[in-house]
């Protein structure tokens, strides 16, 4: 097989590829025997009819586009290989000669990676960040404890308060006709939460255990279901139990309650030498991401917008994944948020150009500095797989091997160690603030 590169605009150029014509004949043959295993020919059993017979009825023709889909995707990914090139779209393949007993010839229109002219990335000021803890900070996270500890207790009397947890029975209407989706029995809401409709929460606060009301809200403009965007809504509630925090005194016995310690001294103690260590962690990360993008916004680079595109759906599938994990999934958070898909890609869209640009540029400085991961990199970070998953280390590489994600191990670990680059050459200054 033979392969070529040429550069014709920008991010775009041809791949021309001749696949050899004993190649393409092994494809015309795998195509004959798929086709004939299913085509009826009189006198002949399915499967049996001699290529010769086949090729006079129905033309040699015939078995060419099977026999692409064979060696097309092969040969395409070989040549990829060959001239070293990064395709960030499906290919424009032209067939320019095909034939049976002949070579042959395609060339494949391709959007690649596009060319980053790199500014300053050595030198750049990083701000000095302090680790130190403050009594604020300690104490803003013994209430977050407190909270997290907090009972909740059955208001018998009184009225839903914001931060209570209310039992409700809603059915949502329109235009006098109850519409789908709207209707939920015994559905626990934290009041404050704005999972809901805007406006439907801050009108279940008041109310008393087993009163009725209609509540009126209107759909967003950008709600994801058309019928009922910018809509006025009535929803039927009836709220059945009001929960509400009953927070625990910060005393020893919370100490004891929450930790291994016998005192609430103690327990600040080694909770405040916990958070230095946290601070210090996102410390460390604002630096990185600091410098990242400085290095990127002295780069020039222009993006093309199907990487954009593919960055906003990664995004998307990620935020899917999270939703589940909580027990949602799109459809209810577009139910319970008003906001529909479109306008959550366009939201995401500004944070995917930075990921792309930034991966760019990174990508950029790891090539002029010659950042590889090295063969020891690749082999401690199967190894740190293999002790989360408790499988051993050639087990995790079979894996990563099979589903092709052992060579993105290697580029992760490189860009990560561009970071570590960007961060040994940096500037300290302090922070004036």
């Amino acid at each position: 097989m033979k392969a070529s590169w040429e550069k014709i605009e920008k991010n775009q150029g041809v791949l021309t590829v001749e696949v050899d014509a004993e190649q393409f004949n092994d494809a015309l043959d795998k195509a004959f025997k798929k086709v004939a295993a299913k085509v009826n020919v009189p006198g002949f059993r399915k499967g049996k009819v001699p290529r010769s017979i086949f090729e006079k009825r129905f033309g040699a023709e015939s078995l060419y586009q099977d026999a692409l889909d064979i060696v097309l995707p092969e040969a395409y990914i070989q040549a990829v290989k060959e001239t070293g090139i990064e395709p960030i779209d499906r290919p424009e393949v032209d067939i320019e000669e095909i034939g049976k007993g002949q070579a042959l010839k395609f060339k494949a229109k391709v959007d690649v990676k596009p060319e980053v002219k790199l500014g300053d990335y050595k030198g750049l000021e990083a701000t000095e960040r302090s680790s130190e803890v403050t009594d604020e900070e300690l104490d803003a996270e013994l209430k977050q404890l407190q909270q997290r500890h907090a009972e909740l207790v059955v208001v018998e009397e009184g009225q839903a308060e914001q931060g209570d947890t209310v039992i409700i029975d809603f059915e949502g209407f329109v235009d006098g006709e109850a519409f789908e989706g709207g209707k939920a029995e015994k559905y626990s809401l934290e009041l404050g939460s704005n999972s809901f409709i805007p406006g439907f929460e801050d009108q279940v606060v008041g109310m008393a255990k087993e009163e009725e009301k209609d509540i009126e809200v209107s759909f967003p403009e950008e709600y994801h279901a058309e019928h009922l965007k910018g809509k006025a809504a009535v929803f039927k509630v009836k709220l059945h139990e009001i929960k509400r925090k009953n927070l625990p005194e910060l005393d020893d016995e919370f100490a004891k309650d929450v930790s291994e310690f016998e005192t609430l001294a103690e327990y600040k103690e080694d909770l405040s030498k916990r958070l230095a260590e946290r601070k210090e962690q996102a410390n460390k990360a604002e630096t990185q991401q600091e410098l990242v993008t400085k290095a990127a916004e002295a780069a020039e680079v222009e993006i093309p917008a199907v990487m954009i595109d593919t960055e906003v759906e990664t995004m998307l599938k990620d935020f899917e994944d999270r939703l589940r994990m909580q027990g949602m999934n799109l459809e209810m958070y577009f139910q319970f948020s008003g906001q529909s898909e479109e306008a959550l890609k366009e939201q995401m869209r500004g944070d995917a150009e930075k990921r792309v640009l930034n991966n760019l540029v990174l990508e950029a400085i790891a090539k002029e500095e010659n950042i590889e991961a090295s063969e020891e990199d690749i082999n401690e970070e199967l190894e740190n797989m293999a002790k989360t998953y408790q499988r051993t280390v050639d087990e995790i590489r079979g894996i990563l091997e099979a589903n092709g994600s052992l060579e993105n191990m290697g580029k992760d670990i490189s860009i990560r160690k561009t970071i570590d680059f960007l961060v040994e050459n940096s500037k300290p200054v302090s922070n004036a603030s």
